[in-house]
């Protein structure tokens, strides 16, 4: 969402608005992975990261975090999309 939608949003005070936050993430290199289905399974798609993260001599180098890219209210859980993103650097 583009901060022009934001303030528009909030001038028509919708309820969840003030929840909304912009940040700006300096990851640099990272391991990403996009997952299909429900959100319950998203840890087994994670953990395939963190091996390719270990058999490629990698190391954890931040939180990882999750790009939702489908609407869960109009998506089936086997359908959605989510894009894991893990930020590594070189041991």
């Amino acid at each position: 969402m583009r901060k022009e939608q934001f303030a528009l949003f909030k001038k028509k005070r919708l309820r969840q608005i003030e929840a909304v936050s912009f940040e700006t993430l300096a990851e640099g290199e990272c391991i990403q992975f996009l997952h299909i289905g429900p959100y319950s399974t998203e840890p087994a798609s994670l953990e395939k990261m963190y091996a390719f993260m270990h058999q490629h001599g990698l190391a954890q180098n931040g939180r990882h975090h999750l790009i939702y890219l489908s609407d869960p209210r109009k998506a089936a859980p086997d359908k959605r999309k989510t894009i894991l993103r893990l930020p590594v650097k070189g041991k």
